[in-house]
């Protein structure tokens, strides 16, 4: 059976990741393919009880931050992203182990060799067939998201009840931090990333991302009748 397409959305508050994964997913149904949206921090019960923790007023170390965020992904890539994948299934991450490197790494300034390391604990070398950041500045980033959580606030809402997002409240030398990380993250890995201008309009993007997934559908289809249909080596998944 052919492995599912992993397609991750990266970028910093407020870019418009959350929408394009739904737009997304939206278009692959609309193809009749198999496909499940997933979120970090969540997606799973313990996931869900983590993002709680982080996204509400519990004060917390750095450390212990990142490891809540390593404890969760790796729950989430056990239990639902390599069966899914295995059974052909397309996975749509809103985030995955790319924020961690962007938001603790450069944003918190954490040890980046440490990091990795975590990561590859917790996704057992699973990575992303394609990585799309939605690049905006910092100041932009901050005015969507503080903007988005004044709304949130006055309809009484969830987000509003568990108190102002832990990453809003940094200052903006701290974002500008991690969207610098983002795009070093995307200069050393151009064939996994795609980077879109975050300004351009919703349904632009779409279309931008739609032709960056297709084509990468077609190519795997193409690699699987050249192969008979065989999986890629040792149960990993195959880049594209």
């Amino acid at each position: 059976m052919q492995r599912g397409l992993f397609v991750s959305f990266e970028g910093g508050e407020g870019c418009g990741k959350t929408t394009q994964t739904r737009l997304l997913m939206q278009r692959l149904q609309e193809h009749g393919e198999r496909a499940v949206l997933v979120k970090e921090p969540g997606s799973t019960p313990l996931g869900e009880r983590l993002r709680e923790l982080l996204k509400g007023r519990v004060g917390m170390t750095p450390k212990a931050e990142l490891l809540l965020f390593i404890a969760a992904r790796a729950e989430l890539v056990y239990t639902v992203l390599w069966p899914t994948l295995d059974q052909g299934v397309h996975v749509i991450a809103d985030r995955f182990a790319d924020s961690t490197i962007a938001y603790q790494g450069y944003g918190r300034k954490m040890g980046l060799e440490t990091i990795s390391e975590l990561n590859r604990l917790a996704t057992g070398g699973l990575r992303p067939d394609i990585t799309f950041l939605l690049n905006i500045s910092a100041e932009e980033s901050l005015r969507r998201s503080r903007g988005q959580r004044s709304l949130d606030g006055a309809a009484g809402g969830r987000e509003a009840e568990e108190g102002q997002e832990r990453f809003e409240q940094q200052p903006t030398a701290f974002h500008r931090r991690v969207l610098a990380g983002y795009r070093r993250l995307a200069a050393a890995e151009p064939e996994r990333w795609c980077v879109l201008d975050g300004t351009e309009p919703v349904d632009v993007l779409a279309v931008q991302v739609w032709e960056r997934v297709n084509a990468a559908l077609r190519e795997a289809r193409r690699r699987a009748r050249r192969r008979g249909g065989r999986t890629g080596d040792g149960g990993q998944p195959r880049l594209l």
